[in-house]
């Protein structure tokens, strides 16, 4: 845990869920560079009068440290991230504030935005597609008066990232750099007539290449991972998953646009499909994806936001089928995969399977030899392996990790 000293405060945050082993913080530079903007101004922006200046929007905020720096002024967070908003509010709560007691909300990149934008506050995300549908969402809500203030790291804001704010919002500039940190300022109102329609979702029909996959149609909101075709990875796993699974309760786990899940869903009528993922974008491609694919009375699927299996019922599922991450925003780690496995031993029948499909250099078979005592690779390539460990029918105690 590190504290954040801001204008507005000071703030023990976390990440979520909290690790002690975790060194990355919960904020960076270009969270403290807007902050002290928002105090003081920069250049020919002054500060900004937040205490009269209305509703007050902060979109990507991370791990709550934007939120609950301005907590006093009543903000509405929006994410895309189950995790961003579970660990914003620990971080509210850490800090006295708590969403029970307090007016700041928390939505979701699927929830309607708030009727009137006052103030609009932008962190910069990984997925220039992310940014385009929210600014798409939002710019109805704005209006001339509007103050737009993004911010990121350098190597975040690039040429298109500038061109995303001007042509839906309105003219754009940046700041100087400070720390590897820029600000975004954008003066909304002139640019509606060259705004166009948002493109998200984005429908697309599988090739007969896809393995099990082939024919099906696949939708994808924005921010999913290769959000307009089928990304090499999943190409691959669709070659190897078992899909006659005898009706088996199968869990589609960080299941993205829902593809592989489908796809089992599609071969094995009886099966019972979980999907599950963090990205609220995500589930809601999952879940057209599904509605477009499988056409029966009695829908045998549940569409899941949460920390990987977490809220799934200790040995309850037979099949678990991954494509794990390795960023977490910007940073490269494989901890959200370790956790992912840990879970997934915990909710597996004796017996159960969990399949994952890696980059080889990640090196899983380790790390699922220790969890489950067996690993087999299923097949391979120069780049991918897809793995398969076992449950064992005795339990056996996870060594520390």
């Amino acid at each position: 845990m590190n504290r954040l000293t801001t204008p507005f405060g000071s703030y023990e945050l976390t990440r979520f869920p909290e690790d002690p082993r975790d060194r990355l913080r919960a904020w960076d530079a270009a969270d403290e560079y807007l902050l002290r903007h928002l105090d003081s101004g920069t250049g020919e922006h002054g500060p900004v009068d937040l205490a009269g200046a209305g509703q007050i929007t902060i979109l990507g905020d991370r791990w709550g440290a934007l939120t609950t720096a301005l907590a006093a002024y009543r903000p509405t967070q929006i994410t895309d991230s189950y995790l961003s908003r579970a660990g914003t509010a620990a971080n509210l709560d850490r800090a006295g504030i708590g969403t029970a007691k307090s007016t700041v909300r928390l939505l979701t990149t699927q929830d309607p935005p708030p009727e009137r934008i006052d103030v609009l506050l932008v962190r910069v995300p990984k997925s220039l597609a992310l940014l385009e549908d929210q600014l798409y969402r939002l710019a109805p809500h704005v209006h001339a008066g509007t103050v737009v203030v993004g911010t990121g790291m350098v190597k975040e804001i690039h040429t298109s990232t500038l061109n995303l704010f001007e042509r839906i919002l309105g003219p754009t500039r940046t700041s100087l750099a400070e720390k590897k940190a820029r600000l975004i300022f954008c003066t909304p109102g002139a640019a509606t007539a060259t705004r166009g329609e948002d493109p998200w979702p984005v429908t697309y029909k599988l090739d007969q290449d896809a393995g099990s996959g082939a024919g099906l149609t696949a939708v994808n909101h924005a921010g999913i991972f290769c959000a307009d075709r089928l990304d090499v990875g999943t190409r691959f796993f669709l070659q190897s998953i078992p899909t006659n699974t005898n009706g088996a309760r199968v869990v589609d786990l960080g299941c993205g646009n829902g593809i592989v899940g489908t796809a089992v869903a599609v071969a094995d009528p009886r099966a019972e499909i979980v999907f599950t993922d963090e990205s609220y974008q995500a589930v809601a491609s999952a879940k057209a994806t599904f509605r477009a694919n499988v056409h029966r009375e009695r829908e045998r699927a549940d569409f899941l936001v949460g920390d990987g299996v977490a809220m799934l019922d200790p040995g309850s599922i037979d099949l678990i089928l991954c494509n794990p991450p390795f960023h977490s925003h910007q940073a490269t780690t494989d901890a959200t995969a370790l956790r992912m496995f840990a879970q997934s031993r915990k909710v597996l029948r004796p017996r159960g399977e969990l399949w994952v499909v890696a980059n080889r250099h990640m090196g899983y078979h380790t790390h699922l030899r220790r969890l489950f005592g067996n690993s087999e690779v299923v097949a391979s390539e120069p780049k991918f392996v897809v793995l398969r460990a076992v449950k064992e029918e005795r339990p056996r105690p996870a060594r520390p990790m």
